[in-house]
C-alpha cells in the first residue's frame, strides 16, 4: 500500500527523540516482527556523547584494508600525495550518505533492518540486510588473508623454512579465519574480551608500520642511495605505471569510487550505531571527528609505506608493495617479527569479528530464526567468505580497487541513495514506528511485503556498474567510465529512479 500520513503510537520525549509508549510496546510484543533486538531503543539509552561515537570510528578506520586503499593507488602508479588527497576526499563524499542514513536511527531508535522495512517493505527489507550481510563476507576474506599473513610470519619465527611453503599463507588464512569464527560463536563475552585491546594494538601498528617504512627508506637501496622523508612524500607519479593500469583520470575515478564504497556498508547499516547517540548534534559531530581524520592518518602511512617500498626496490621488481603485512617478511629480527605478527592478529580479529562477522551472522539467522542459530549463522559468513577468494583480490592493486571495492560499491550505492530519497523527499522524516513492526497490517507492507519502487530502482542503479565492472565490457568506452565512478553513477540513478517511480504512484487513477 503506498505510504500515507498517519499519527503513529510514539511519543517525543526531548530533543526531537522519540520512542515507543510502554502500551505500544506491550501491543507488539506479540508480534514475528518484533523482538528485543529489532525493538527501538528509548530515549535513555540514546546515551553515546560525540566522543563516544568518534571513538566507535577511530576502532573501525584503524584496520589494515585502511592503508591498502592508498598504497594500492600508489602501486597503480599515483603519487603518495595524489594518494592521500583521493582517499581523503572520498571519505568526505561517502560521510555525506552516512550522515543523512543516521537521522532516522538517532530520532526514532530503530536499527538498519527495521529501518530498511519502511523502505523495501517488511519482506524487501531482506534484499538490503543481505546486500551489506554478502559483502561483510568479502571483507570477512580479505581481513583473514591479511591476519593469515601474520600468523606465517609469527611461525617462521620458529620454523623459517615456511617462509618458503608455497601454500604457507593459504593455510594461515584457514587458521585465521577458524579463530575468528569460533571466537565469534563464543558469543558477546568473547568478543568484549577481543575488542577491548584490539584498537589500541592498531594504533600502536600505525606508529610501527610508519617508523619501519621511514627506516627503510633512510637504510636505502642495494646501490647505497638513501632517501629522506621528504624524498619519500614528494615522490611523483609513475607515468609509465599510470599508463599501464589505463590512465590518470581512470586510475584517480577509480580510486575515488573506491574511496567511497569502503564504507559503503556502514552507509546502510549506520542505524544499527547511531540509534544509541544521544542527539542529531552527537552522530554528526563524531562521525565528523572519528572517520574522515582517521582515514586520511591511514591513507598517509599506507601511502609512505608503499612508496618507500618502491624507492628501495623491496619488492625485487621496481613496483610498490600495497599490502602492509608484507614488511613481516623483511624484519631480521625474529622476536620483533613475532610480536608484531601477534600484534596484527590480535587487532586484525577484534575488529573483523565486530564488523564482518557479527552482522551478517545476525542477516542469516534473521532468514529462517527457528533453523539458522546465530552460531550457525557465524559459521555460514565463514564459508561464504572462502567463496571470495582473497588471494586473487589482493594479488594486484587493480583486482583489489577495481574488481573488489567498485563492483560491490555499485551494488550497495542505489540502496543507500534510496534509502535518502524515501525517507527525506517522499516520507519527509516521518516515519510510524508501530507499523513498522506490524507486517501485513502495517502500512509498510506496500505489496506481498515487498515495495517494487525500491526493487526496481535498486536493480536501475546497479546493473550497468556491474556489467562494466565484471566484465570485460568495462575496459572500453562507457562501460569503463561507469565502472570507474560505480558508486557515484549508481546513486544518482537510484535516487532518480526511486524519486520518479513514487511520483508515478501518487498519481490518480487514470491521470
Amino acid at each position: 500500500m503506498p505510504y500515507s500520513a498517519q499519527p503513529a503510537p510514539t511519543r517525543e520525549a526531548r530533543r526531537g527523540l522519540f520512542e515507543l509508549t510502554a502500551a505500544a510496546r506491550a501491543e507488539l510484543a506479540g508480534s514475528k516482527y518484533f523482538n528485543k533486538s529489532l525493538a527501538p531503543t528509548s530515549v535513555a539509552q540514546r546515551n553515546w556523547s560525540t566522543y563516544n561515537i568518534a571513538s566507535l570510528w577511530i576502532g573501525m578506520s584503524v584496520c589494515l584494508p585502511a592503508f591498502t586503499m592508498a598504497s594500492g593507488l600508489v602501486a597503480m602508479g599515483l603519487s603518495p600525495w595524489m594518494a592521500v588527497l583521493n582517499v581523503a576526499l572520498g571519505n568526505l563524499i561517502i560521510l555525506i550518505p552516512i550522515q543523512l542514513n543516521s537521522h532516522v536511527g538517532t530520532k526514532y531508535g530503530i536499527p538498519f533492518p527495521v529501518f530498511a522495512r519502511m523502505t523495501f517493505g517488511t519482506v524487501g527489507a531482506h534484499i538490503p540486510s543481505l546486500s551489506r550481510a554478502v559483502t561483510a563476507c568479502g571483507w570477512n576474506a580479505i581481513q583473514s588473508w591479511f591476519g593469515g599473513g601474520a600468523l606465517v610470519a609469527m611461525a617462521s619465527v620458529f620454523v623459517p623454512s615456511i617462509r618458503d611453503m608455497d601454500n604457507a599463507h593459504y593455510v594461515g588464512f584457514f587458521v585465521f579465519l577458524a579463530l575468528a569464527c569460533a571466537i565469534t560463536a563464543g558469543g558477546a563475552g568473547s568478543i568484549k574480551i577481543f575488542e577491548a585491546i584490539g584498537a589500541p594494538v592498531l594504533i600502536i601498528l600505525t606508529f610501527c608500520l610508519f617508523v619501519w617504512s621511514f627506516m627503510l627508506a633512510g637504510n636505502g637501496d642495494a646501490a647505497g642511495n638513501t632517501y629522506t622523508f621528504g624524498d619519500v612524500i614528494r615522490a611523483a607519479s609513475d607515468t609509465a605505471l599510470i599508463e599501464a593500469n589505463g590512465g590518470f583520470w581512470y586510475i584517480f575515478m577509480a580510486g575515488l569510487t573506491s574511496s567511497v564504497a569502503f564504507w559503503a556498508t556502514m552507509a546502510l547499516n549506520i542505524p544499527d550505531f547511531s540509534r544509541y547517540a544521544s542527539s542529531q548534534s552527537a552522530q554528526f559531530k563524531g562521525q565528523l571527528f572519528g572517520m574522515p581524520i582517521t582515514m586520511a592518518v591511514c591513507a598517509f602511512v599506507g601511502a609512505f609505506f608503499a612508496q618507500a617500498t618502491k624507492l628501495v626496490n623491496l619488492g625485487g621488481n621496481g613496483l610498490p608493495i600495497f599490502d602492509p603485512t608484507e614488511a613481516l617478511n623483511h624484519i631480521d629480527r625474529p622476536v620483533i617479527t613475532f610480536l608484531i605478527g601477534f600484534g596484527v592478529v590480535i587487532a586484525t580479529v577484534t575488529t573483523n569479528i565486530a564488523a564482518n562477522i557479527v552482522a551478517p551472522a545476525n542477516g542469516f539467522s534473521n532468514l529462517w530464526p527457528k533453523r539458522i542459530s546465530y552460531r550457525l549463522g557465524a559459521l555460514i559468513s565463514c564459508a561464504i567468505a572462502v567463496l571470495y577468494r582473497p588471494w586473487w583480490i589482493l594479488s594486484d592493486a587493480g583486482n583489489y580497487i577495481i574488481g573488489w571495492l567498485n563492483v560491490y560499491g555499485g551494488i550497495l550505492a542505489p540502496i543507500a541513495a534510496i534509502f535518502i530519497a524515501d525517507y527525506y523527499i517522499v516520507k519527509k522524516r516521518e516515519a510510524d514506528v508501530m507499523s513498522l513492526y506490524q507486517g501485513k497490517s502495517g502500512k509498510y507492507w506496500y505489496t506481498h511485503g515487498l515495495n517494487m519502487n525500491a526493487v526496481a530502482a535498486w536493480i536501475c542503479g546497479f546493473i550497468l556498474p556491474t556489467i562494466g565492472s565484471a566484465t570485460a565490457l568495462g575496459s572500453t568506452g562507457l562501460f569503463k567510465m561507469i565502472s570507474a565512478n560505480a558508486y557515484i553513477f549508481g546513486f544518482a540513478v537510484g535516487f532518480i529512479v526511486y524519486l520518479a517511480l513514487e511520483a508515478l504512484r501518487k498519481k490518480p487513477a487514470g491521470a
